[in-house]
């Protein structure tokens, strides 16, 4: 794609970067307020079946999603005209989704100007390792990669580690604002939790909030899993990468049934977010009917999204993911001499 077609992508896609106070107002009421309701109907269900209580918990779940995206929209300043309204907001719904607001802003940003590029990772993104990196690896360093991939590590205890350590505690160097937020939303966080824990009992809170926090943690990774990590999704090196290639190339449309769109707050138009961040997740639809480039961006489904699970390395040569067993082979072969060549992206034998 040329530079000029390209200024004119993003320029078409501007035009949607308007936040409506209006149906941002709606979308706060059609969201936390049936959140609150679930919980409290999960925790009276108790007295008539536990399955009943994690049912509801687990529509709950759905809502934190939910809830996550306004977050996320405020982050970038797009769900409010107001950055005042966007910071409170962005407080707020961070204390219901366990996230602290600055310091995810702060991340979330890097990641948005990185995303794709090999020389830049590492900030707000998930760990990716080219075949080269794998092949050149110690034991220990290929070993903790393939825990960090495992569906049961990411998935799994990802959540506990996201919610309990990493968004609990600040990064170094972290300035005074993104400090105090971070404190602030701890002690809002043990505040309500102690209050619901005195108002209900502490087995009937783990039991509802338990299963939100696991759920809504778990499908919130595997968003954010799969939404770059397609089979051949766009990686250059910092003197190749481009960044319109990065958004619409490296991020995936995610076609979900309406049913899902709505409750993730259409962001599985994810290479429209990439290309413009400040389209609040309301218009990322319309922006995507309304302009002809963006629906030919790498389209996968409910099941051609479970691929993405064995797509584990980046291939600089066939510039698409593989999965371990397909490099197997080639870490089998100790009687030859292996090397990095320097000036080129792949791994030689001799």
């Amino acid at each position: 794609m040329s530079k000029q077609k390209q200024a004119q992508l993003r320029k078409s896609v501007a035009a949607f970067a308007n936040s409506d106070g209006k149906a941002s107002i709606i979308q706060l009421v059609n969201t936390i307020l049936p959140f609150f309701l679930l919980w409290f109907l999960a925790y009276q269900s108790l007295s008539i079946s536990i399955w009943l209580s994690f049912a509801l918990s687990i529509i709950a779940a759905g809502f934190v999603i939910r809830i996550f995206i306004i977050f996320h929209d405020c982050t970038h300043g797009s769900f409010f005209k107001s950055g005042k309204a966007n910071r409170v907001v962005g407080t707020i719904t961070g204390i219901i989704t366990l996230f602290a607001f600055e310091k995810w802003k702060r991340s979330h940003a890097i990641h948005h100007a990185t995303s794709s590029n090999l020389d830049k990772r590492g900030t707000g993104d998930v760990w990716v390792m080219t075949v080269d990196e794998y092949i050149a690896a110690s034991f220990w360093g290929r070993l903790a990669y393939r825990l960090y991939r495992n569906p049961i590590i990411m998935f799994g205890l990802g959540p506990l580690y996201l919610f309990l350590i990493s968004n609990r505690f600040n990064r170094k160097g972290a300035k005074r604002k993104e400090r105090m937020n971070t404190y602030v939303i701890n002690l809002s966080i043990g505040v309500i939790y102690a209050i619901l824990i005195w108002a209900v009992g502490w087995q009937a809170f783990l039991l509802v909030q338990l299963p939100i926090v696991f759920v809504s943690g778990s499908l919130g990774i595997w968003l954010f899993y799969v939404q770059h990590q397609f089979e051949d999704s766009y990686f250059e090196n910092e003197d190749e990468w481009d960044f319109v290639k990065a958004a619409v190339d490296g991020s995936s449309y995610y076609k979900l049934p309406k049913v899902m769109q709505w409750i993730t707050g259409s962001i599985g138009f994810h290479h429209v977010h990439h290309l413009s961040p400040k389209v609040p997740n309301y218009n990322l639809e319309k922006a995507h009917e309304s302009t002809p480039p963006l629906q030919k961006a790498t389209t996968i489904t409910l099941a051609s999204s479970l691929k993405s699970i064995r797509f584990r390395l980046y291939d600089e040569a066939s510039k698409s993911f593989v999965s371990f067993k397909e490099v197997k082979s080639l870490l089998k072969k100790n009687k030859l001499n292996i090397q990095m060549n320097p000036g080129k992206s792949r791994v030689q034998e001799e």
